[in-house]
């Protein structure tokens, strides 16, 4: 007798509840159309323009952050290394190489969640083009681990997935249309606790 009713009501929760699952899911996975792949390093130089696509539009306006204009900047997303391996917390990392040309860059770490990983007392968290020592060939290593390195160092010890954020600030390769043949620093892992 209730068996149909209950037949019905169960496929609807379903259908309703898996799309609005599936939406939401590639909402967060999918910062839109037109990234560029430069190594580990990902941009979306379309996000923050007019004509960004309906995906790019939803997750911005969900993301609820401000995003850099065109002329102003380009950010960068690296979630893996050099060897297509997914970035951990619990894994040392050398980032090294140059930036495209930039007035002002910044290099920051975030959780899985594009969340700023918390920062412990006098240790670093971000470095920028300002506090980045060089090489006399313009070149930089910057050292990701938990415990202090000589040199570039950012603290990393984190028991989740991260990433790393470059965000480079008044870029003549934000407008550029040769985006693909910029030079991005490498990322290599050195080693990884409990392995």
């Amino acid at each position: 007798m209730f068996r149909l009713p209950l037949l019905v009501l169960l496929s609807l929760v379903v259908a309703f509840g898996g799309g609005v699952w599936s939406a939401s899911r590639v909402l967060k996975a999918v910062s839109g159309f037109g990234a560029i792949s430069l190594g580990p390093w990902v941009g979306y130089p379309e996000l923050q323009t007019a004509d960004a696509d309906p995906f790019a539009k939803a997750h911005r306006a969900g993301d609820g952050r401000i995003l850099l204009g065109r002329a102003e900047g380009l950010v960068f997303t690296a979630r893996e290394d050099q060897d297509g391996e997914m970035l951990s917390g619990r894994c040392a990392y050398e980032i090294s190489g140059q930036t495209p040309p930039a007035r002002f860059w910044t290099l920051r770490l975030t959780d899985d969640n594009d969340a700023p990983l918390p920062a412990a007392p006098m240790f670093p968290a971000t470095l920028t083009s300002w506090t980045t020592l060089r090489n006399s060939d313009g070149t930089f290593r910057i050292t990701l681990s938990a415990t202090p390195a000589p040199g570039n160092w950012i603290r990393l010890d984190a028991d989740t997935g991260v990433a790393f954020v470059l965000t480079l600030i008044d870029t003549p390769t934000a407008g550029s249309a040769g985006l693909i043949d910029l030079d991005m620093p490498t990322i290599r892992q050195i080693g990884c606790r409990d392995a």
